[in-house]
């Protein structure tokens, strides 16, 4: 408790970077700086995203930011994370960002605002809501009617709730993008763009700053920007700066230079190598663009974490998924720790501006709980009842996700084997039908995966007759590029053989409502007289295990599944996100203290979607661990 007060008198609660007072930010065209309240004024910002930090942790990353040498932050808005179902908003509790905008201020840091509607940001579906795709023919981001029509009646509840927090109104907020990176995708239509700017001049006013940011790529700007938007350009720390600024210079022969996300670290991909930009890369570059003048925002400068299944995934050739871990290898780690890196911006920044005096804010306390014994509560065949209360919609051919209205998770496709396939007999389709993996079931017994892109036939064996399951995961939604009409589950017809099956019954699953209402209880009871039995190794498929460990002083931790395959797993009815240590490369999933309980044991669930160990354990410890690929 100490500590925390201590922290909090480090940071002023209206000075540093913001005023307590309306106040002016604007471009100035003739000094090629930011005029902040009649001054140049050059920022060195961060990112961090509110809907990936627990808010319990909120105020101290961006402690932890402010002491670092920032002036300002930079946040994305998460649609879909605020309108899950249409019409119906969410901004209480983790999704407050008037609340986060206020610790912004108090903490002295000004706010870039990015609204989006669209926000790229490794998020599923880029941060659009996953019910537009319920129009087959929408076609997103562009002046298409029913996609304006969404973004309009969204912007209408968030843009008015954000107004009081502009620098105007004494506010944090400097300025706000419109859209994010638009010259990248490929329906370049300024009918759009001029919609999304008309908008935000209606519910902001005709004094807030509008800007733009895209790739630095010529043909990048010319569909990503348009006057009376002031255009900011993106790179890494390899590129050449330069370069990249006469880009900008093209289209902002004046005003000043902008870098809006310097690649500070990188994201991750399951079976890909943990991403690392070195801190000497990232040093140098910093230290030219402010010697150079510029203004820079710093992507990420804290990651966080993909909880649940708001992942996102890119498709470059092919579909590939993102981690559950955040981290980006950003300055300050996926639990809030301060990195070598860190420091050593922090030094660069202090040679071009003063840095708050004081020692920074330390990581938070982590600790290793041990190993707990997970117990079977049973197949997901088992429950079915319990899981899709509602019973199956009966559909001649398979129906996406999205026609179902079930965004996330799992869903469960049924139908019987016809002709017999008494030999192994090919399951399947050549046109990538699967999105994004299917675990498939014979009466029950465990076939195998189905995976978009990489598996897409599998032999099989059963009578006429018998009963075919295919389990579809959602692995996440495309967030960037062209192919972001993303729909899930089975997308076209599956084939045994040569014969298209049809006659499906279609199970929408809500396993997060069941398992957070407490389900499966935990399994306990003395161990039966005599020798254990030697460990068996449990029949393969889809099943649920379940078990408990005391946290008297809850804090920070990490589940490590070693010798699981891939799954979901959830801390008392939270979902924590999905583990695939088999596929690495992250392997620990991050538990924030929040989620825990001091005064009852902490239930930990997992569903196993391929094979559990032949002894099921789980280990909590204090440090992450990320492997190369496997």
């Amino acid at each position: 408790m100490g500590l925390n007060i201590w922290i909090l008198l480090l940071v002023p609660v209206s000075g540093g970077a913001t005023s307590p007072e309306p106040g002016t930010f604007a471009v100035d065209y003739e000094r090629n700086c930011f005029s902040k309240n009649g001054s140049c004024f050059q920022y060195v910002s961060g990112s961090i995203h509110y809907f990936r930090v627990p808010p319990v942790y909120w105020q101290d990353r961006l402690q932890k930011m402010y002491m670092a040498g920032l002036n300002a932050i930079q946040m994305y808005v998460a649609w879909n994370f605020h309108e899950l179902t249409p019409g119906v908003f969410d901004f209480s509790g983790w999704r407050d960002i008037e609340q986060f905008l206020r610790l912004a201020q108090d903490t002295g840091l000004l706010v870039i605002l990015r609204p989006g509607p669209y926000i790229c940001a490794e998020w599923d579906l880029g941060g659009l809501p996953a019910w537009l795709l319920q129009n087959a023919s929408i076609s997103l981001r562009s002046s298409d009617a029913g996609y304006l029509a969404a973004v309009d009646r969204w912007f209408e509840v968030l843009l008015p709730r954000v107004k009081p927090f502009l620098y105007h109104n004494a506010g944090p907020i400097i300025s706000v993008q419109v859209e994010n990176e638009y010259g990248s995708y490929f329906t370049c239509d300024y009918d759009y763009l001029r919609h999304l700017q008309h908008l935000m001049h209606t519910h902001l006013g005709e004094q807030v700053l509008l800007f733009t940011t895209d790739g630095n790529r010529l043909h990048e700007l010319r569909c990503g920007t348009m006057q009376g938007m002031y255009a900011t350009v993106d790179f890494g720390t390899g590129e050449d700066i330069t370069a990249s600024f006469e880009v900008q210079r093209q289209f902002e022969p004046s005003g000043p230079l902008v870098n809006s996300e310097l690649y500070v670290g990188w994201l991750d991909y399951w079976g890909v190598e943990h991403s690392v930009v070195p801190v000497e890369n990232v040093t140098r570059s910093l230290h030219q663009l402010l010697e150079l003048g510029a203004s820079v925002n710093m992507y990420m400068f804290e990651g966080g974490t993909n909880f649940g299944y708001w992942n996102g995934a890119d498709y470059n050739s092919k579909y590939r998924p993102i981690t559950t871990s955040y981290d980006y290898d950003a300055p300050l780690s996926e639990a809030g720790d301060p990195r070598e890196k860190l420091h050593a911006l922090r030094s660069v920044i202090a040679q071009f501006r003063e840095v708050p005096v004081g020692p920074m804010p330390p990581p938070t306390a982590k600790f290793a709980y041990g190993q707990m014994t997970l117990t079977k509560a049973g197949t997901l065949l088992d429950f079915l009842s319990e899981l899709s209360p509602e019973g199956a919609t009966n559909s001649t051919y398979p129906l996406t996700f999205e026609e179902m209205h079930q965004y996330f998770g799992l869903m469960l496709y049924r139908t019987v084997v016809l002709g017999g396939a008494e030999t192994p007999t090919p399951l399947g389709s050549p046109h990538n039908v699967v999105h994004d993996r299917a675990y498939v079931l014979v009466n029950g017994l465990y076939q195998g995966v189905l995976e978009r892109d990489t598996v897409l036939r599998i032999n099989i064996t059963g009578r006429a007759g018998d009963s075919l399951d295919l389990l579809v995961e959602n692995c996440g939604r495309i967030n960037f590029g062209s192919c972001m009409a993303d729909h899930k589950g089975l997308v076209g017809n599956i084939s045994l053989g040569t014969t298209d099956l049809r006659d499906w019954r279609i199970f929408p699953l809500a396993i997060d409502r069941l398992v957070a209402s407490g389900w499966p209880h935990p399994v306990s009871g003395e161990p039966a007289p005599g020798p254990s039995p030697e460990p068996q190794t449990p029949p393969p498929g889809p099943t649920f295990y379940s078990g408990t460990f005391s946290s008297p002083e809850p804090l920070d931790t990490f589940i490590w599944l070693q010798g699981w395959i891939k799954g979901q797993v959830w801390m008392n009815g939270f979902n924590l996100g999905r583990y695939w240590p088999a596929r690495g490369p992250q392997q620990t999933l991050y538990v924030p203290r929040s989620v825990l309980t001091a005064d009852r044991p902490n239930v930990v669930t997992v569903l196993e979607l391929e094979q559990a160990p032949a002894v099921p354990t789980a280990q909590l410890v204090d440090h992450v661990i990320i492997t190369a690929q496997i």
